[in-house]
């Protein structure tokens, strides 16, 4: 078994001053009862437009969501499919960075995408996307209907 590191912040990204104070209001919506363990997240599109999404917790625990996932759903229902940089917020340190879940969901819409992951000391956690999921999963939607996964 191997080790995988998690990124640092060697693309030396700052967050987004919209999208951190987005994430920090998002953030103090969270609906954590459970855990404790608040997160907030915003991103934002090519086109300029800013979602935003909290971690929602629930009794039966695995129909939770993210705050990263919240934050995708949002932009996916207003009909946006991509997006350029999004901001995590949470109170941990190092700062939380995406789940494997939320990786795999950012890297379907954004694999290029920006990610920095802060928190209230202002520590920093960043890369794109794909930095965090290497060789991550998405399809190829092919003309004849069949789909194939791609890298």
């Amino acid at each position: 078994m191997t080790h995988t590191q998690q990124p640092g912040n060697a693309l030396n990204l700052q967050p987004d001053p919209q999208l951190l104070e987005g994430a920090q209001a998002a953030f103090k919506q969270a609906y954590a009862p459970y855990s404790k363990f608040r997160v907030g997240a915003a991103l934002r599109t090519p086109d300029g437009r800013v979602y935003f999404g909290a971690n929602v917790e629930n009794a039966s625990y695995g129909l939770g969501r993210c705050a990263e996932q919240s934050a995708v759903q949002a932009m996916a229902t207003a009909g946006a499919r991509d997006f350029t940089d999004i901001v995590v917020y949470s109170e941990a340190s190092p700062p939380a960075s995406p789940c494997g879940a939320c990786r795999q969901v950012l890297f379907e819409f954004a694999p290029d995408a920006r990610v920095v992951c802060v928190n209230q000391h202002g520590e920093i956690v960043s890369g794109l996307v794909r930095d965090f999921l290497p060789h991550g999963f998405r399809l190829e939607h092919r003309d004849d209907g069949h789909d194939v996964g791609t890298e």
